[in-house]
């Protein structure tokens, strides 16, 4: 649903929002941002006060942060706050607690804790309601739970209640007034009627052929598009396991424990189609891959020796200080090892010819002429080790290396301007026959041209507050802005161009007797309610901070 609340909660309120989003698994180690000067960003504080604790202290800071960790899960009992969001809740939460002991905020009583339980959808099943199985299952998993027991959440979920208790009290009635409440029910219960034109952009062709001309001046002014990035040239000798299988004997009874090991990684024996009472016959499945659990097993141990061939040949280069060149050459020779070559790559790419593996590009770009030689890398054929020859700084490239690429993208950006511009002339003759009376379908079958398929239809009647699913959210999003025989500009979304023709609108009943105004000023109250608390609480959070916040250096 599309409303003044959801989108001004998330645009402007990070941190009431994260209220509303409590959903983190509970961290016991939660290490501060270095930037916010406690915790281990700053050793040289012994002491940082915030409100009864000692933000310096490890044991504080776990207890902060697994208290606020394990609030946020019961809250939603899903995983969402990233660590900056908790650790905001967490000071906020702590600020809550100190007014609470301050205001004399007694402790829940049972009744009250029974409540409160109620609201947690940690505990509520699949209907949203709270669920007692649910509930009695979570407590049963504390029995084996060595890290949580029952006092620790029940001393959460007390301090939870009563910073609720603080947050209400600093939040207040929450003031609307009649023209908020009317404009949010105007904005989810309006009735809307509305035709879309929807355009294929995958099917638009605008016959674009783009002249040498042309290219050479998109080329000029985008030519940091086509930097080509710093690359390595490199060689490597091979160690392929092949060449090391045939010191490789397996058992028998090693090929069953490696298959025992690996069951999933090998097919079970065929049972016929017409078989009843199919009995599992872990030896017949066996039986039927045996020799494929052999031949997997030879390869993997052959894989092992060759890594270590490869690694005692690194070894051996390093031990004797064998510098590139001749002397390379000669210990190559006495190995009988070839060294082949690679076409230079990209540290994002990796080499071609050894399957683009962006690791292998890594340990490249590591190499120099300090270090021209690598450890043995495993690859799938074997091992590895790859020979540094230089490394080629980034360039700007001719227009004629890059011609086909510059080519395809000047045909892409001109066909989205194409489109747009379509897109407008589009809206412009549609409404103009509008005006004249005809029917949308029409006048958007009038209006389309040979380049592109356009297809209408018209929604059945829906408000925003239970909006068809049919319709993409770019659609519903664009009605704000439209009013009854309006017409949108073209919007683009997921290879498609839509256009939004409002063909009825009804305003919903905005009197107080409707039950929805009194729902509606309510939620908004509410809101406004968080938002004052939020407010209050995060200036109190800062102002204790600066308090003990250490001197610039």
């Amino acid at each position: 649903m599309i409303s003044w609340i959801q989108r001004t909660f998330q645009r402007h309120f990070a941190l009431v929002f994260a209220f509303l989003l409590f959903a983190m698994a509970v961290p016991l180690i939660v290490i501060f941002n270095p930037s916010s000067g406690f915790g281990r960003g700053d050793r040289k504080i012994v002491s940082r006060p915030f409100f009864g604790l000692n933000l310096a202290s490890q044991d504080d800071q776990r207890r902060l942060m697994g208290d606020a960790g394990l609030s946020v899960n019961l809250q939603l009992g899903s995983s969402d706050l990233d660590s900056s969001q908790l650790q905001d809740y967490a000071l906020q939460r702590r600020a809550s607690l100190y007014l609470a002991d301050q205001l004399h905020v007694p402790a829940p009583t049972d009744p009250e804790l029974a409540d409160f339980l109620k609201t947690l959808r940690a505990f509520a099943g699949e209907d949203g309601q709270f669920d007692p199985k649910r509930y009695a299952g979570f407590r049963d998993s504390l029995k084996s739970n060595p890290r949580l027991n029952e006092t620790i959440v029940g001393r959460v979920l007390k301090d939870d209640w009563r910073a609720r208790q603080v947050q209400k009290l600093l939040g207040g009635p929450g003031y609307v007034l009649p023209g908020d409440v009317r404009q949010q029910l105007a904005r989810s219960d309006s009735t809307w009627t509305i035709a879309i034109a929807t355009a294929d952009y995958a099917s638009f062709d605008p016959g674009i052929k783009p002249t040498e001309a042309e290219l050479t001046k998109f080329f000029g002014g985008n030519s940091f598009r086509y930097e080509i990035a710093p690359r390595v040239s490199a060689s490597f000798v091979a160690f392929p396991s092949v060449n090391y299988r045939s010191q490789v004997a397996v058992t028998d009874e090693e090929v069953k424990a490696y298959y025992d090991a690996n069951p999933n990684r090998f097919p079970k024996a065929p049972v016929a189609k017409d078989a009843k009472d199919v009995k599992v016959d872990a030896s017949a499945d066996f039986a039927a891959v045996r020799q494929q659990a052999a031949t997997t097993l030879r390869l993997e141990r052959a894989q092992r020796i060759a890594v270590k061939a490869a690694s005692d040949f690194a070894y051996a280069l390093y031990e004797g200080k064998v510098a590139s060149g001749p002397a390379l050459d000669a210990a190559l020779a006495a190995r009988k090892l070839t060294l082949e070559p690679l076409a230079p790559f990209t540290q994002e790419a990796g080499p071609i010819e050894l399957g683009a593996k962006p690791e292998l590009a890594d340990e490249a770009f590591k190499l120099g002429k300090d270090r021209y030689f690598s450890d043995a890398l495993s690859v799938p054929a074997g091992a590895i080790v790859l020979f540094w020859r230089e490394t080629l700084p980034s360039r700007q490239p001719l227009l004629a290396e890059v011609h086909e690429k510059v080519s395809a993208d000047y045909t892409d950006n001109e066909k989205h301007r194409r489109f747009a511009e379509l897109g407008k002339t589009l809206r412009s003759q549609v409404e103009s026959r509008l005006k004249s009376g005809e029917p949308f379908d029409k006048a958007v079958a009038a209006a389309a041209d040979s380049t592109i398929k356009v297809e209408t239809k018209t929604l059945a009647p829906f408000t925003l507050r239970q909006p068809p699913p049919e319709a993409d959210y770019s659609v519903l999003g664009s009605l704000e802005r439209l009013d009854k025989g309006q017409v949108s500009d073209l919007i683009t979304a997921k290879d498609k161009g839509y256009l939004v023709y409002v063909a009825d609108k009804k305003l919903p009943d905005f009197n107080e007797a409707n039950p929805q105004y009194a729902t509606t000023k309510a939620q908004l109250a509410a809101f406004s309610a968080r938002l004052n608390s939020s407010s209050t609480l995060s200036e109190l959070v800062a102002q204790e901070l600066k308090k003990s916040e250490p001197a610039p250096q």
